[in-house]
């Protein structure tokens, strides 16, 4: 008998995207007279998918271990050895496969892992041992990095450019705040990614005005999901379920709230349900704890659980309040406002005014997407709001045709200062900066390559990753020793490369497309390298790293 699925509900394999120099040092460590190599990374980070890349088209034995085979001695190795064997036979019947991929080592039987040692330590295989992070590990398996017997690739969580790219391939344009949701839920497992992905597909609204597409509203409750969050639905004490809910609707909650049950807190601490910060504010451990917990509380139960109105409109104008007391102090870093992002996720209306604050926080980060989303969610509640739309236009010109900036405006008419060393006419507006922005006015106006250089520096950990960029940018044109025009550049282009496409005269020559092979491949281990990645053991490139306030 046949059976046939439907062509339009056949799921395809995600485009393999964000692991390229990864997938090249995997590759050149199974070549020559390497041994191999260890790579590591939270569960569902794509190292599975990364080392098949890697093999692909190659003579690859293969084996993995699991965990109901952990107590059988050789479990792993069943399909490669006879039945009966010992651990200096089993080396001697493998030493002719050039190549054996050890998939899910962590779960591999004491056996299995001491011959996968011995392999590395006396045999002719070329070894890629695959292992997941914060679970318990065979002594064996850990001590092929530990020992340096094989270099170790530890994998971050896939960048947020190429996260997007995925995003984009599975379900077409999507609003920054989606996207920026479902990458917050699913925490860098992209199986999960992928799981709520396809449950909110059919979800997915149009975007007035834009050719990407939104999803407001509950998390739904795929299996996928429920297996994720089994530990939280489970919880059989009434105290802990009560307090995980009450954290649900209006987390973070201080620590010592009298009707807050020390017992229960600290056994849902052991259980690394929910993490207590440096000041006792108390918040669930996982993203997705929190919208799922509300989509299964009853109506009755959300009702009594639920803040106010009023409550919301109190925390909304302590998150703005916050945002606006950063953006004065100049460090625009990452600011947690879970109110906002939880209103707005579940289709709320969002106040003019946040909205703007949001918006503008997001714009001079660089993330000029994100800063038009919230001006959208702002007009959405009240659309005649003056600081949304002014917002909303300004990110939006920043991805079109037009540029954030016109070269050609009147630098006396500008509103905002720092604008005109944007533009590159520091010298007309320095005497109106302060701090690091006087700083950036004052070396351009010098032409002072190594300064520019500092102030991007400085711009950069303050988390104007924009500004940062257009710094760096106007470097390169005033550096004397070309080396480092060239580091310059480099930055610049990596930091370009996070600003969700943003478009400014100081970037206007920094067309990746224009760069060497060479410089292409300094620019992706720049990025990588802000993605954190490392690689024990093994000699890799390095790369250097190399209205506004009044600051300081």
């Amino acid at each position: 008998m046949t059976y046939e699925r439907d062509a339009t509900t056949l799921e395809l394999p995600w485009p393999f995207a964000g692991r390229e120099d990864e997938l090249q040092l995997v590759r050149r460590s199974l070549t020559g007279l390497r041994r191999g190599i260890v790579v590591t990374g939270p569960a569902g980070c794509g190292k599975t998918r990364l080392v098949a890349e890697a093999i692909r088209g190659t003579d690859c034995a293969r084996t993995a271990g699991t965990p109901e085979s952990r107590t059988i001695p050789y479990a792993a190795f069943a399909h490669l050895l006879p039945e009966s064997v010992t651990l200096h036979r089993a080396v001697r019947l493998l030493s002719d496969v050039r190549t054996l991929l050890v998939d899910d080592a962590h779960l591999l039987d004491d056996a299995s892992a001491a011959l996968v040692h011995q392999l590395v330590v006396h045999g002719r295989t070329r070894l890629l041992v695959v292992a997941t992070d914060g679970t318990p590990v065979p002594g064996a398996v850990s001590r092929l990095w530990t020992g340096e017997l094989l270099p170790r690739l530890a994998l971050e969580p896939l960048p947020e450019e190429e996260t997007g790219r995925l995003l984009t391939a599975g379900a077409g344009p999507l609003d920054a705040l989606t996207a920026n949701r479902l990458r917050r839920l699913s925490r860098g497992d992209l199986r999960l990614l992928r799981d709520l992905l396809g449950a909110v597909r059919g979800l997915l609204t149009p975007v007035p005005g834009t050719d990407e597409r939104a999803w407001r509203g509950p998390v739904p409750l795929t299996a996928a999901v429920r297996e994720r969050i089994a530990p939280v639905l489970g919880r059989a004490c009434l105290l802990e379920r009560e307090t995980l809910d009450r954290l649900a609707f209006a987390e973070p909650l201080p620590s010592d709230l009298d009707d807050l049950d020390l017992g229960a807190l600290e056994a849902l601490e052991s259980d690394g349900l929910i993490e207590v910060g440096d000041h006792g504010a108390v918040r669930l451990a996982h993203p997705l704890y929190g919208p799922v917990l509300r989509s299964a509380a009853g109506r009755l139960r959300a009702r009594r659980l639920a803040s106010t109105a009023d409550g919301y409109a109190t925390a909304l104008d302590a998150e703005s309040a916050a945002l606006t007391g950063r953006i004065d102090r100049a460090d625009v870093r990452t600011l947690a406002t879970p109110v906002g992002e939880w209103l707005v996720a579940e289709g709320g209306m969002l106040p003019g005014g946040y909205a703007a604050v949001r918006a503008r926080f997001a714009r001079l980060r660089g993330e000029v997407r994100e800063a038009a989303a919230w001006a959208r969610e702002g007009l959405r509640g009240e659309p005649g709001d003056a600081s949304c739309r002014a917002e909303l236009d300004r990110a939006s010109a920043a991805v079109d045709s037009r540029g954030d900036l016109d070269p050609g405006l009147d630098v006396e008419a500008l509103t905002d200062p720092y604008d005109a060393v944007r533009l590159g006419a520091p010298e007309k507006v320095i005497d109106r900066l302060g701090g690091v922005f006087a700083r950036h006015a004052d070396a351009l106006t010098r032409a002072d390559g190594p300064d520019l250089d500092e102030v991007a520096g400085e711009l950069e950990r303050r988390g104007f990753l924009l500004f940062a960029a257009e710094a760096y940018a106007q470097a390169v044109g005033v550096h004397r020793d070309p080396r480092a025009a060239r580091h310059s550049r480099t930055r610049a282009v990596a930091l370009a490369r996070r600003c969700q496409g943003a478009r400014t005269p100081a970037l206007s020559g920094l067309v990746l497309g224009e760069l060497t092979a060479r410089q292409r491949q300094i620019v992706t281990l720049a990025a990588a390298e802000e993605a954190g990645i490392t690689l024990h053991g093994q000699d890799t490139t390095s790369v250097p790293q190399g209205s506004f306030p009044r600051d300081g």
